[in-house]
């Protein structure tokens, strides 16, 4: 659930902003829309998101959510070692490591601890828009270069991009079937309440053919930013070298139904209510995202349930030698090796994508997955 990485262009929402409005989202939306009618809603979702992040570490029992490098330190030195691995195959220990909305920097610790073993420590690079987590991830990992957006990223070696729930929190467009056909889901006003209505125009082009005949109510979601991010990033390693890894709760075929949502403490909250508060996500489509890999010229090694994964990674090995090494940890390691891996838990919702560049080796933790 890491904050979109990439800064939203200027929107009608700042751009109509009045003094001593700062404090509630909520009213600069409910002027917005008497003065302009109803908004798109992966606007609304990129405002709330941009302030529910840039003032606050949401992350953690003290926080809003908890994510799995969170959980324990092995999902992050699984991600290391796959790096590592991948990285002393293709020959290039010049790379550098890249993470989109690296949170506290957990994950990078952790993965970065495998890499220093492994031949040494690289260059990081974290594309992160929060101020407050930019400094956590300062303090926890040293020396790091922060960018705004994926663009300033360097471009004369290699990158090995992680993104951890990263793509669930880009803006989404949701379309919905109306009596006069499909049209965009936007947010509109009941009163001085904020809730979903559908726009007037007419969006039946934009609708996938085999989902088209659907009930009236019925619901489509997409990302269109987070495959203009994966087409960037791909086009960046498939030039220069490289690997990408995704990771995020997610399907790999779209189909009718709303996955947006809001979780503030643990727990799920209305989506409408106190915008910048919560955590706005929706899950991601990883047949697109493999798609935009693939047109920016990638091969896509596949794509995994995170439970298949992390064990054909060698997590259950290491959570036993870990009990060894520490018997009064085995309970705890042992409850943390089922949320990551069990098909209840995370092990089937979150999915894992990895690509690279064609003249790199094929990775590791793939071998039952489709690729291309």
């Amino acid at each position: 659930m890491p904050r979109p990485a990439t800064t939203p262009d200027r929107t009608p929402v700042e751009a109509n902003r009045q003094d001593g409005d700062e404090g509630d989202l909520g009213a600069h939306f409910q002027r917005l829309i008497r003065r302009f009618g109803p908004i798109p809603l992966g606007q609304y979702m990129a405002e709330a998101n941009a302030r529910y992040y840039a003032v606050r570490d949401p992350l953690g029992a003290a926080g809003d959510f908890v994510t799995a490098p969170e959980v324990s330190q092995m999902f992050g030195e699984m991600i290391g070692g796959w790096l590592a691995d991948l990285r002393a195959r293709a020959g290039r220990m010049d790379s550098a490591y890249v993470e989109l909305g690296p949170g506290r920097g957990t994950l990078a610790r952790d993965s970065l601890r495998v890499l220093a073993r492994a031949a040494g420590r690289p260059d990081v690079h974290l594309v992160e828009g929060s101020p407050v987590l930019r400094a956590a991830q300062s303090a926890l990992l040293g020396a790091v270069t922060h960018h705004d957006d994926i663009d300033t990223l360097p471009d004369d070696r290699p990158l090995l991009v992680v993104a951890n729930e990263f793509f669930d929190a880009l803006p989404i467009r949701q379309l919905v079937k109306t009596a006069q056909g499909w049209r965009e889901r936007m947010v509109g006003l009941a009163g001085d309440v904020l809730v979903p209505v559908a726009g007037d125009r007419p969006m039946d082009a934009a609708v996938p053919a085999d989902l088209a005949d659907a009930p009236d109510g019925a619901l489509i979601e997409t990302c269109p930013a987070a495959s203009a991010i994966m087409a960037a990033l791909a086009e960046r390693v498939a030039a220069q070298g490289g690997a990408i890894l995704a990771i995020d709760y997610g399907y790999e075929v779209l189909r009718h139904g709303s996955t947006f949502q809001a979780v503030a403490r643990h727990q799920r909250t209305d989506p409408f209510a106190a915008p910048g508060t919560a955590d706005l996500t929706a899950h991601v489509d990883f047949g697109a995202l493999a798609s935009a890999a693939r047109h920016g010229g990638l091969v896509v090694d596949g794509v995994a349930g995170q439970g298949d994964f992390l064990l054909s990674l060698g997590i259950g090995q290491r959570a036993a030698a870990l009990a060894r090494a520490n018997p009064a940890q085995a309970e705890s390691l042992a409850t943390a090796l089922h949320r990551l891996v069990d098909p209840a838990e995370m092990g089937t919702l979150f999915r894992v994508l990895a690509a690279r560049s064609a003249a790199w080796p094929q990775s590791s933790g793939f071998a039952h997955a489709e690729s291309g």
